[in-house]
């Protein structure tokens, strides 16, 4: 790792540089837009029990910035294309399996849903937390809003292309990093000055430090782990017997940090809805039973996980094109039959796996709620430091993967000059 980072600064080096600097800008950017608070509304508002998409957003909501919705429009956008093209719209289910093509014009229909959603969720906002505001104030809000949502899936895009790792993302990264500091303060306020023993205080708020980063290790562990299933070639040789062996490598966790992004966006609707209703009634239904500080709210989170992380898994990773695709390499897997055979066990093997990584991030997502019980003291706003080093410690490897892949790029090609 050391070694790759000493690589980025040797002078051949130089365009890998330039994205890391194109993306640490574009960062930049973005936080500077959470600080532009929208015309005619109050800076600090209390959100609630929208606290989440305010961590993910890196404090634009609290603020009512320009960016308050940040790119959770979009994320709700690809949840719903995604069920969509499980065979509930024949038409999206085509475009599916149309390859880059139909993945290009899957895209332009999230994006264009996206924007949709982001103008409706900013005028439920705009309606919720402006006071007495007419419907000129919510509709110029809500554009703002929607327009703000519109340039961070633009300046996502430039990360993609001209940047280091996926740019949407890296946005929500750099949001959850910057509401770190702010966490790790509120913390040590209720731990150390919210104690009436400043020793069982101090003692208390190191055990949360450290137990914040054995959680983040943990993370990285299992992010790191594969499950091998070896896989043999009749028509590839390098040995006396006359077959190259060689793996098929699944993630424990597959899906990465795509569900807990998912059930976050799912998990906070019924909030968003009780903004805007202005139901006290409703307010007080979803703050007693389906925020994450709630039994039950928590409960449905972890649901939406697991749910997400299975309904994620069948999405991308298809055991009956995996075997089709080997068989046409002259591939097989050693003591089991080729077809049929093949698809039953890898789907065995990925059923397995699934509950394990499944599992792990339902657990780390309740692990800081149920630190609360042993920290009667700790704020509740940060619980939900688990969410956030799930996503942080996600996209922290696809982007050093990514760096490395361009790293040993970059030095082939030199060696190809020479």
């Amino acid at each position: 790792m050391f070694a790759s980072i000493k690589q980025i600064f040797d002078p051949v080096n130089k365009d890998l540089r330039k994205k890391i600097y194109f993306t640490l800008f574009c960062l930049f950017v973005f936080k500077l837009g959470t600080a532009i608070v929208v015309p005619g509304v109050d800076a600090n508002l209390n959100v609630g029990f929208l606290e989440l998409l305010n961590i993910m957003g890196g404090g634009a909501m609290q603020n009512f910035s320009i960016f308050a919705l940040g790119v959770m429009p979009y994320i709700t956008a690809q949840i719903i294309m995604q069920l969509l093209q499980m065979d509930i719209v024949p038409y999206f289910s085509e475009l599916a399996k149309q390859g880059q093509t139909g993945r290009n014009q899957l895209n332009k229909i999230t994006r264009i849903l996206g924007i949709a959603m982001a103008f409706i969720q900013g005028y439920m906002f705009s309606f919720a937390f402006i006071q007495d505001g007419s419907v000129t104030d919510y509709l110029s809000a809500s554009l703002v809003m929607t327009a703000g949502t519109a340039f961070l899936l633009w300046i996502g895009d430039q990360i993609t292309k001209k940047g280091l790792g996926n740019g949407i993302s890296m946005i929500i990264m750099a949001g959850i990093l910057a509401s770190i500091p702010n966490m790790f303060g509120q913390a040590f306020d209720g731990l150390v000055n919210g104690s009436d023993q400043l020793a069982i205080g101090i003692i208390s708020f190191a055990v949360f430090v450290i137990m914040y980063f054995v959680i983040a290790f943990a993370i990285l562990y299992v992010q790191l782990a594969e499950r091998r299933i070896p896989v043999q070639y009749a028509n590839k040789t390098n040995n006396v017997y006359g077959s190259k062996k060689s793996y098929l490598p699944f993630k424990i966790n597959p899906a990465g940090v795509a569900p807990v992004i998912f059930a976050s966006a799912l998990i906070s609707v019924p909030a968003l809805i009780a903004q805007f209703t202005k139901n006290e009634d409703m307010m007080l239904f979803v703050n007693k039973w389906l925020s994450l500080s709630s039994v039950t709210g928590m409960l449905l989170f972890l649901v939406f996980i697991i749910g997400f992380t299975y309904f994620y898994m069948y999405v991308v990773i298809k055991p009956k094109e995996m075997s089709e695709d080997l068989q046409k390499s002259g591939g097989y897997i050693p003591g089991i039959r080729p077809g049929e055979e093949t698809i039953s066990y890898v789907r065995k093997v990925l059923n397995r796996i699934t509950v394990v990584g499944s599992l792990f991030l339902a657990i780390i997502s309740a692990l800081p709620y149920i630190f609360q019980m042993f920290f009667t003291n700790l704020p509740t706003t940060v619980s939900l430091g688990g969410t956030g080093l799930i996503i942080v410690v996600g996209v922290i490897l696809e982007s050093y993967k990514q760096l490395e892949s361009n790293l040993i790029s970059h030095s082939y090609r030199l060696r190809g000059r020479k």
